[in-house]
């Protein structure tokens, strides 16, 4: 017994000095099957003698079986996000904001690193053995994941250099899954049958929410250090974020491979560039770089916003392209019955997701970029988030290579399409009865930006009408009576169901302007909907109002004003609104709470740290004024926040009376700010 404690004490140190080669130090010294006889030996140890077996042992790593549920961890210091700059005018900016705040004119030290495109992880060490593992969740409150944490690569089961009895830190990373490993992975998948993941990023999100450790151990994830929260029992920690990360570094964590510190924010700005042109060679996804103030004490004196520290930024890169093969053109039904052409493509990684669809636009659009079906085309993915088609490569278009034809029945109802001068939109007239146009509508109504119905997603709703159980909008208030057979569904029980349930009944009571704009009224957008319900104060109002009075409202016009009116004018839209009074939805008028702003026009620019800009907006609305996205002359007052660009520039210029967030609400009467 005495030498089989002794070897797997020994099996242990090993082992975790091998991970140490291999994630930190990317020095290994030992092949991978060496590495495995090693591990296997320990495991066997541990399954003779159970008891061996301790908190950082390497074999913990395969998992462990699966847990009930994630209980809650409260951070002890907030993980906070970061404000983005997204140009390198922007990233000067937010070094004139250091140094005005910090009153001086000498050049700042910052410590730069990849923007990993991962998700964050912060593991709690106690005596120097891991105890705590949790996600980010609202910054505040994140999940207890320890059991998966345990599987990721340069998670360090116990401290390289052990740590003081009584001992407590916090080491905030990312975790992420590298290109290689998504390939592989994904292969692994495809060839079992099952579906492939959609990028590394979703694939490390979901495999660090699993229930079963064992199959977040199947994703070979890795973790990388970048900071430090709360630390209790330990020597005086070094006054620099670059010296933290190499203390970091010798206690057995992994750091951003690219980490660099610079003086002067040109410093900073040339070493985005040159991670920026090596981009694509990376091991791992990244969608920019972190600048942080490299002085401790210098971050302490600038502090934080409620959402994210002042110290800090994130300078997003630009879209990236890449070129795959057009296989075909689908046509998607919008929730207005307007027809897109869809792009189908060879699946291509571009913007750090697998693209295989984009959308065209319309066949206008189609025809101007001279798309033909088997063409290589360029794929971009504008701003990270939309995937898009800029053209054809001409000296690659093979021989024959046909034009998309524009359909002339709707693909989903096969009713005969209303087609518009020169193909701009081709409209599906069926509105109430086209699956597509249906689906789409609950679907906006339930967003978060209309009656916020969480739960209520794309895939639901197709389930819930395939099932029969949703029909129209109006049918959402009807899921409450289906309950049993709700709970019944896969993937769904009893707190899943109570929670949908629970969010539709709190809907019934939303703000008119929610309301106005969930019904999806053409060109009634959510600012639009704000000024009908302000000035309109009512559902009754708005059915029984005339066009003329319409185009009378600020910010409405003609155009706007005559969709309206022929939207309420058609029966079947008259009836939906009589159905969701009917089930019991309450909009609420917005009552003036002051004149404090009457006649006058505000226009936000910058980024808001007391409220959201929906709020702040809301609240010129109930002091009698109105928010405008845009300066002009008639622009009474600006409010400028961080970022602030164009329009603060315009109102400088138009000498318009500009103010702080904080003297915006300092102005305020009664303390409403």
């Amino acid at each position: 017994m005495k030498d089989a404690a002794e070897r797997a004490a020994w099996l242990r140190d090993e082992l975790a000095r091998h991970n140490r080669l291999y994630y930190v130090h990317e020095r290994p010294e030992i092949s991978d099957s060496e590495y495995d006889l090693l591990f296997r030996e320990l495991v066997e140890i541990e399954s003779d003698h159970p008891e061996l077996q301790t908190l950082d042992s390497p074999t913990l790593r395969v998992g462990s079986a699966p847990s009930e549920s994630f209980a809650q961890h409260r951070h002890i210091v907030p993980m906070l996000s970061l404000d983005n700059a997204f140009s390198t005018e922007e990233l000067r900016a937010f070094d004139t904001r250091i140094h005005r705040t910090l009153g001086t004119e000498e050049p700042i030290a910052y410590s730069c690193e990849h923007k990993l495109d991962g998700l964050s992880l912060s593991l709690t060490y106690l005596d120097g053995v891991l105890a705590t593992a949790a996600t980010r969740g609202d910054g505040t409150t994140g999940e207890v994941v320890t059991a998966n944490a345990r599987t990721v690569g340069g998670v360090p089961l116990r401290l390289a250099e052990g740590a003081p009895a009584g001992s407590r830190i916090e080491v905030r990373g990312e975790v992420l899954m590298t290109k290689r490993a998504f390939a592989e992975v994904n292969a692994s998948r495809l060839a079992r049958g099952e579906e492939a993941f959609v990028n590394p990023r979703n694939a490390a999100s979901g495999g660090m929410r699993q229930l079963d450790s064992r199959l977040t151990a199947e994703r070979r994830l890795r973790f990388y250090a970048y900071g430090i929260g709360d630390v209790t029992g330990m020597s005086e920690l070094a006054p620099t974020l670059t010296e933290r990360l190499a203390w970091l570094r010798d206690l057995g964590f992994p750091t951003s491979p690219g980490a660099k510190r610079v003086v002067g924010i040109e410093g900073a700005a040339k070493f985005a560039e040159g991670v920026l042109a090596m981009r694509d060679s990376l091991p791992y996804g990244i969608d920019g770089v972190v600048v942080k103030v490299d002085g401790i004490a210098l971050q302490a004196e600038l502090g934080s916003t409620a959402r994210g520290p002042r110290w800090a930024i994130a300078l997003k890169f630009p879209a990236e392209q890449a070129f795959t093969r057009l296989l075909g053109v689908s046509d998607q039904v919008g929730r207005t019955g307007v027809v897109t052409p869809v792009a189908e493509l060879d699946p291509v990684f571009v913007g750090g997701v697998t693209v295989s669809r984009a959308t065209l636009h319309n066949y206008s659009e189609v025809a101007r970029k001279g798309l033909r079906i088997g063409d290589t085309v360029i794929v971009q993915r504008a701003g990270d988030v939309i995937p898009e088609v800029l053209g054809p490569v001409l000296e690659k278009r093979p021989a024959g290579a046909q034009a998309p034809v524009p359909p002339a029945e709707c693909p989903d109802c096969g009713a005969v399409l209303i087609v518009s001068e020169g193909l701009v939109s081709l409209r599906c007239p069926n509105t109430h009865g086209c699956p597509s146009q249906i689906e789409s509508k609950i679907v906006h109504f339930a967003s978060r930006t209309a009656m916020d119905i969480e739960g209520l997603g794309e895939k639901q709703v197709a389930r819930f009408a395939e099932l029969g159980w949703l029909s129209d909008v109006a049918g959402i208030y009807g899921l409450a009576s289906r309950r049993a057979e709700l709970v019944g569904l896969e993937r769904m029980g009893e707190l899943s169901v109570e929670r949908l349930l629970s969010a539709i009944e709190a809907s019934k009571q939303p703000p008119l302007g929610r309301f106005i704009f969930a019904l999806g009224i053409p060109l009634v957008g959510s600012r639009t909907a704000a000024d009908l319900a302000r000035s309109l104060g009512s559902v009754n109002r708005l059915l029984a109002t005339t066009e003329a009075e319409l185009a009378e409202i600020e910010g409405i016009g003609q155009t706007t004003a005559a969709q309206i009116v022929e939207w309420l004018s058609e029966p079947g839209n008259r009836a939906l609104v009589s159905a969701l009074l009917e089930a019991g939805v309450e909009p609420r008028g917005q009552e003036p709470l002051g004149d404090h702003f009457a006649g006058k026009t505000v226009v936000f620019t910058g980024k808001l740290e007391h409220m959201t800009r929906e709020d702040a907006e809301a609240l010129v609305a109930s002091l009698g004024g109105k928010a405008s996205g845009s300066v002009s002359k008639g622009t009474s007052l600006v409010v400028a926040g961080p970022g602030a660009g164009s329009k603060l520039s315009k109102a400088e210029s138009l000498g318009i009376p500009v103010v702080s967030e904080e003297e915006f609400l300092a102005s305020l009467p009664d303390g409403r700010g």
